[in-house]
Formats: C-alpha cells, sequence, structure tokens
C-alpha cells in the first residue's frame, strides 16, 4: 500500500502557505532522529540534570518558530538545519551545567561537543564488528580496546564524522550539509577516517 504520508518539500510547502499542522508535523517528524543525536552527544555527567527529550523539545520549539524563515529560504535541507539548532542547544546545555566543572572541561565544551562514553562504546562495537568480518559475530575485548584506542588516536573531527555515519545514521550528503562541506570532499573525510583508524589498528 502506498505511503499516503506527505514528503519533507509538501510540508515545506504547506508551512509558507502558513499551514501551522503541517509545521508541526514537520518538525515532530524528526523527532527520532533529533533524540538519537542528543543521546550520542550528551555528557554522561549531565544525566542526572538534563533530561534528553527537554532538550529535543527545546529544539523543536525553536526550529517551529525559525520554520516560516528557513521554508522561504531553504539554505540547506531539513535535517541538517534542524540538527544545526540542536547542536547549538548542546552546547549551551554543556556550558550551562559545566560550568562549575574543571577549567579543563570548560575548553573542551568551548571547542566541540564531546561524543558521549556510551556512544563511543557503541561506535567502538560497529567498527569492530567491522573489522572482524562478517563471518565472525563476537568481538574480543582486545580487539575493542585496539579500536577504542584507535579512535581516541583520531582528530575529534574524524570522530565527529564517524559518529554522524553510523550513530546517527546521517547520509553523506546530510553530513556535507551539516558541516558545510561539499560532498566529494565529505567522501574524501569519511574515506580518509577509516583510513587513519585502519592504520591506527595496524600501529596499536
Amino acid at each position: 500500500m502506498p505511503n499516503s504520508q506527505p514528503d519533507t518539500d509538501q510540508l515545506l510547502q504547506q508551512t509558507v502557505a502558513g499551514d501551522q499542522s503541517a509545521a508541526q508535523e514537520l518538525v515532530t517528524r524528526f523527532r527520532p532522529r533529533l533524540r538519537r543525536m542528543v543521546d550520542v552527544h550528551l555528557d554522561r555527567r549531565l544525566s542526572a540534570r538534563v533530561d534528553p527529550s527537554d532538550v529535543v523539545q527545546d529544539v523543536l520549539a525553536e526550529a517551529f518558530q525559525r520554520l516560516p524563515v528557513y521554508a522561504d529560504e531553504r539554505p540547506i535541507s531539513f535535517y541538517p538545519w534542524l540538527r544545526r539548532i540542536a547542536w547549538q542547544r548542546l552546547i549551551k546545555v554543556h556550558r550551562t551545567h559545566l560550568k562549575a566543572a574543571r577549567r579543563s572541561v570548560e575548553r573542551e565544551v568551548d571547542a566541540v561537543v564531546p561524543i558521549s562514553d556510551n556512544s563511543v562504546g557503541q561506535l567502538v562495537d560497529l567498527l569492530a564488528v567491522s573489522q572482524t568480518g562478517p563471518a565472525l559475530k563476537l568481538v574480543n575485548d582486545e580487539l575493542r580496546e585496539r579500536v577504542r584506542t584507535a579512535l581516541d588516536g583520531l582528530r575529534p573531527a574524524d570522530r565527529e564524522l564517524l559518529a554522524m555515519r553510523y550513530l546517527e545514521h546521517l547520509s553523506l550528503k546530510e553530513i556535507a550539509e551539516t558541516t558545510d562541506a561539499t560532498l566529494a570532499a565529505t567522501r574524501r573525510r569519511h574515506t580518509r577516517a577509516l583510513e587513519r583508524l585502519e592504520q591506527a589498528l595496524t600501529d596499536t
């Protein structure tokens, strides 16, 4: 049975025409993806003080307010635009709630929203499995530790790209728009990141 739901472009057209229900559907349709993104980056030290669902709700509320301007201009695709709002929100959350932490943490937050420890573990599992080949289903602790060490040795931008690709499940096109890069450059960065990881694994 064909999907009768309007696509994103249709919803944007309806939003420009003043259809508030279309605008509401547009921002809430992407709630699961935003929640995944927030879970990937929300620091475990904030788990007792910050509810990821509240962060997502704040992002959607801001997006809803800014949607008419976006729908009129459409500088990038919708989800990368939405994710940019979420990224800025996460920076504010980390700065606010980690303000009393040690100075090194504050510098870290100013530079980039880190990938959470739990998400690093998930990324380790995914990449370790890819290194063992499809015939091997179990990943031993030694290999996982080698992958974690290799990840730690990558540049933050490379780790973030891998997290976007394999944890957030962004397409390379979405990553390109998210990072203000061309698709060709993003493909090259993705390939190089995997090559650096592979090289780091052979060096450990």
